[in-house]
């Protein structure tokens, strides 16, 4: 039977041929970019390994239907939680984690802990982690999800099996959106574009009818900052940090969506070749870079992913977002 997963074809027979020699590694750890699959892989070798079936998962035993209800007694899932400005996995959640594992199965052949966003847990809760992870109870499989293995202590990842996920090829992330969600055929290539091989992402624009328009506002408002005063500047980098206050998962997806514009204009500054994130932007790509150097956009780049790294480290919004727009040039 299919896991019914779309692409990361390696990924599914790798775990498929453990399976089936029955050679389970006791820890995964799945990698890869924000809507790449790492949690709906992590999800269906999760249903494999509790479904006692020759050809897991079979989808219709009592295993697959408590698993597909989240109620398997088998299987123990920890997700961060939002308390302060970050989500995160506390010690405390770790620890009832741990509890949980050093239980035998109730009714499956296996115990299986889904750790999602595992980078979300402090260095304190990786290392409570660590213990079973290297003396996991046998009949126990961990199952990790991380955006980098580098967000994730040495210890930690040296004792998983890693699987590192990769972008899908736009055709295919293309074709899923029009076959499977049934996207108009225009606008499954430009959510194709977007996502840039993240299926997830691109399925997450698909079923969100606000996405798109303020996606097109703020990249409106990337063109009038560009002409705009110093002033201007100043007033639009108080209303982005005032926003933030509410997440500061908004700010990052803003300044995400104008590092796409940025790299569509850094490789037309320079004459290169390759998909461009923001297709239906090409006028506007074109006229930016006929007015910079490709050192002027590389600048702009790299200003967008220092403020980026800075808010991540809790710095003020405001302040970031000001020297950030007060160093793009003006066009």
């Amino acid at each position: 039977m299919s896991w019914d997963i779309i692409g990361h074809q390696w990924a599914v027979d790798m775990l498929r041929r453990d399976l089936a020699a029955d050679r389970v590694r006791h820890a995964y750890l799945f990698t890869g970019a924000a809507g790449v699959g790492k949690r709906t892989l992590a999800a269906q070798f999760a249903r494999a390994l509790l479904c006692p079936h020759a050809d897991p998962p079979c989808g219709q035993c009592r295993h697959c239907l408590l698993t597909a209800r989240g109620s398997h007694p088998d299987l123990f899932t920890l997700t961060p939680i939002k308390k302060t400005r970050h989500a995160f996995i506390s010690v405390d959640a770790m620890r009832e984690a741990i509890g949980a594992l050093q239980f035998k199965p109730m009714e499956a052949r296996r115990r299986v802990a889904l750790v999602l966003n595992a980078h979300a847990a402090n260095s304190m809760a990786q290392n409570a982690f660590l213990k079973t992870l290297e003396e996991p109870p046998g009949q126990t499989v961990i199952l990790l999800t991380a955006e980098r293995a580098d967000d994730l202590l040495p210890t930690i990842v040296s004792r998983c099996a890693v699987m590192a996920l990769r972008p899908l090829p736009h055709a295919q992330v293309r074709a899923a959106l029009i076959e499977r969600w049934l996207a108009p055929a225009e606008r499954a290539d430009l959510l194709a574009h977007l996502a840039q091989g993240r299926l997830g992402y691109a399925v997450a624009l698909h079923g969100d009818d606000e996405a798109l328009p303020a996606r097109a506002q703020r990249l409106d408002d990337l063109q009038a900052l560009l002409a705009g005063s110093r002033v201007a500047r100043f007033s639009y980098a108080e209303k982005l940090a005032k926003e933030g206050k509410d997440g500061p998962e908004r700010i990052q997806g803003v300044l995400d969506l104008w590092l796409g514009f940025w790299r569509d204009v850094l490789l037309a500054t320079a004459g290169a070749a390759g998909p461009r994130a923001n297709p239906d932007r090409a006028a506007e790509v074109e006229r930016v870079a006929q007015a910079l150097t490709p050192a002027a956009a590389h600048a702009v780049l790299a200003g967008l992913r220092r403020t980026s790294a800075l808010l991540e480290k809790n710095t003020n919004a405001r302040l970031a977002l000001e020297v950030c727009l007060l160093d793009w040039p003006r066009v």
